[in-house]
């Protein structure tokens, strides 16, 4: 139970860091791109920064639910087998 819940923590880790990784090479090596206003005047810095936010809040969720769906599988599990 509990290496499922890393693995899968590891995982989206990983999805985190490739999604954080782009908004780095980006300011690294095209920063004139941030300067960028695809959106209601907004640059894309504060675009891709917020996005950035919402997406560390998403793969949280995910893995919340993914875990506690986990959990109430194997607590069924483990109780009908307590009661034979």
């Amino acid at each position: 139970m509990n290496s499922s819940n890393a693995r899968l923590g590891v995982r989206l880790f990983f999805v985190y860091l490739l999604l954080y990784g782009g908004f780095v090479l980006i300011n690294a090596f095209a920063p004139s791109q941030m300067e960028a206003t695809p959106i209601a005047g907004l640059n894309l810095a504060i675009l891709y920064g917020f996005g950035l936010i919402i997406g560390a809040l998403v793969l949280s969720l995910v893995y919340g639910a993914l875990c506690s769906n986990e959990d109430a599988t194997d607590d069924s599990s483990s109780s009908t087998g307590a009661d034979a």
